[in-house]
């Protein structure tokens, strides 16, 4: 491909409105351009790189046993309903009706349909399947941001396997865990494999690859000691008991006039933050429902989700926690409540000598003992654990990071084929279900996360395995020799099956130095007049930043083991396990 051909919309400045570094640079780049919040249109430079990471997927993929389907974009409602996701899923799935009156959606995702097709296997000799496609699927984000990041629109490889029984779903299991890891790898992100809640996708368990970046949305807790990480919606640690002193018989009220938070109670009254229960009040699947932490504990909504099996979970309204508990959050508490839900956090259980709302405005009760006078009907690990805390495997201080989520493997187990009617002949004559396991990657998101991972003050610096292009041969002046050294150059590269690139444009060195290194092209053969009258050109590495001369005759070779060597070590192998 010839420069002077190419479509690259370079800016040379940052756009105003870019909020992480990826999406500042494939914008600055001219890899991609927003048609509108949360959809961008691909341009040249990153559809060749969206293609390489494909391919690296789809390799992985098929080593792993997979086999590639295509499915259909629009489902219609009734497959949905069968499942029970219809409703799940809420305003984040695009819905529309066709000519006939007829409820459809845009696909979020495919488990609906892949076990669909299921139903067709007939018998435990057709097992084990593992199905995946490139897809696209629509998310309706209420806040599409970071570029790629988080995006309404996007591509998803999903795979699916199919298997007869637990033991097979966790052998698939660890083969896509495995494939994933090579799969990031040789795209060039470091993938983090974090324990994880499976939300909306329900199954057994679930494993997220998580990317370091200050863009991402999600925090992981890691231990530096031991192999234990999980996202913070799954995280958990061992905290240290907490010995309190004896208390009064009963709980006593008493005056707090002002009172409206846990710091008021702190300074004012000298009840630590520990020494306190604080009351949420939530609307779970339309029953409100007392949500119990100790009072400097943060809830995480997914794992009081995950604790109660609710699919729908709000806050509940002032006007709506008045009607029900008499009081204005602030003065709230359980103890006394017989008529709604309490579900407890764990750090609570077996504490005295607590701090609590009253139900009355303006006072709280001390004293209280949380199994004598509240007896949560439900205990649950439901607090946010924050750096430094005990990890629950070795003990060590866990420490927090912000990731962005770049892959998703689940155990799905019977979730969707009971359901959808799907059942094969077992060994012994008798008709099961099989069981299932999901595993998705986001292309475009891997992409975003691939600059995240790889850039500097000069532009992106992509691993070679997934560069649009390998190397750039950049002719200096308007020499004719020059020009003809170049395309020489250019043509032996393609020969070698180098991907190459020959800047051939009438603009100044600097020009062309910046560009090449703002879109990130890894190696640079610059050909001038004075280096060819000594046979010699430059060959610069985009990610030292490092230039030696080198010959003429033999720059193609170097460059060619430069391009291999940095592959293989990837471990770019192929072939079936």
């Amino acid at each position: 491909m010839r420069w002077s051909e190419l479509y690259v919309p370079t800016l040379r400045e940052d756009p105003a409105d870019a909020d992480a570094a990826s999406h500042r640079l494939l914008l600055r780049a001219g890899y991609v351009r927003q048609l509108m919040a949360g959809h961008y249109s691909l341009l040249p430079l990153a559809v060749r790189v969206r293609a390489k990471i494909m391919d690296i997927v789809r390799e992985e993929m098929n080593r792993a046993g997979g086999q590639e389907f295509v499915l259909p974009v629009m489902h219609p409602a009734e497959i949905w309903q069968k499942s029970g996701r219809w409703d799940v899923m809420g305003e984040e799935m695009f819905r529309l009706k066709d000519r006939r009156g007829a409820d459809l959606a845009l696909g979020m995702t495919h488990e609906e349909i892949f076990t669909t097709l299921a139903t067709e296997l007939r018998s435990y000799r057709q097992l084990p399947q593992v199905w995946y496609q490139f897809q696209t699927k629509f998310r309706d984000e209420p806040r599409p941001k970071s570029g790629l990041i988080r995006v309404r629109e996007f591509t998803m490889k999903d795979a699916y396997s199919f298997d007869l029984d637990e033991a097979g779903l966790d052998a698939a299991f660890d083969r896509q865990h495995a494939a994933y890891a090579r799969i990031f790898a040789r795209i060039g992100i470091p993938a983090i494999p974090v324990q994880a809640s499976s939300g909306s996708m329900g199954g057994s368990s679930s494993v997220e690859f998580m990317c370091p970046s200050d863009a991402g949305e999600d925090l992981i807790v890691t231990c530096p000691d031991c192999d234990y990480a999980a996202n913070v919606e799954k995280a958990g640690s061992a905290l240290a008991a907490i010995e309190d002193a004896a208390g009064p018989a009963a709980p006593e009220p008493f005056d707090t006039p002002g009172v409206r938070t846990i710091d008021d109670l702190d300074r004012e009254y000298g009840f630590s933050a520990r020494q306190q229960v604080k009351t949420l009040v939530y609307v779970l699947d339309e029953q409100l429902t007392l949500v119990l932490l100790r009072g400097d504990h943060a809830l995480v909504e997914q794992k009081l989700i995950d604790a109660t099996g609710a699919n729908r979970i709000r806050p509940a309204t002032p006007e709506e926690i008045v009607a029900a508990l008499g009081a204005r959050p602030g003065s709230l508490g359980a103890v006394g409540v017989t008529d709604l839900p309490v579900i407890a956090d764990e750090a609570l259980r077996g504490r005295r000598s607590m701090a609590t709302g009253a139900n009355t405005d303006g006072v709280h009760l001390r004293g209280v003992d949380v199994d004598r006078d509240i007896a949560p009907a439900r205990w649950a690990d439901l607090r946010e654990v924050t750096a430094g805390e005990p990890c629950p495997q070795c003990g060590a201080a866990l420490g927090v990071v912000r990731t962005v989520e770049i892959g998703h493997i689940f155990k799905l187990g019977r979730k969707y084929t009971e359901p959808l009617g799907v059942s094969v002949l077992a060994p012994g004559g008798e008709r099961v279900a099989p069981v299932m396991g999901c595993y998705g990657i986001g292309i475009e998101r891997a992409l975003a996360c691939a600059v995240e991972s790889h850039h500097d003050d000069r532009g992106i610096v992509w691993p070679v395995a997934i560069a649009p292009f390998e190397v750039a041969v950049v002719t200096l002046g308007k020499d004719e020799a020059v020009a003809r050294a170049g395309e020489e150059l250019y043509a032996r590269l393609r020969r070698e099956r180098v991907d190459a690139v020959l800047d051939d444009r009438a603009e100044r060195p600097g020009v062309k130095f910046s560009d090449v290194e703002l879109v990130g092209i890894p190696y640079r053969i610059t050909v001038g007049a004075r280096g060819l009258a000594a046979g010699t050109v430059e060959l610069t590495d985009r990610a030292t930043g490092t230039s030696t001369e080198v010959a003429l005759a033999d720059v193609v070779g170097r460059v060619r083991e430069l391009v291999l060597g940095t592959v293989a070590g990837t471990g770019a192998e192929t072939g079936a396990e």
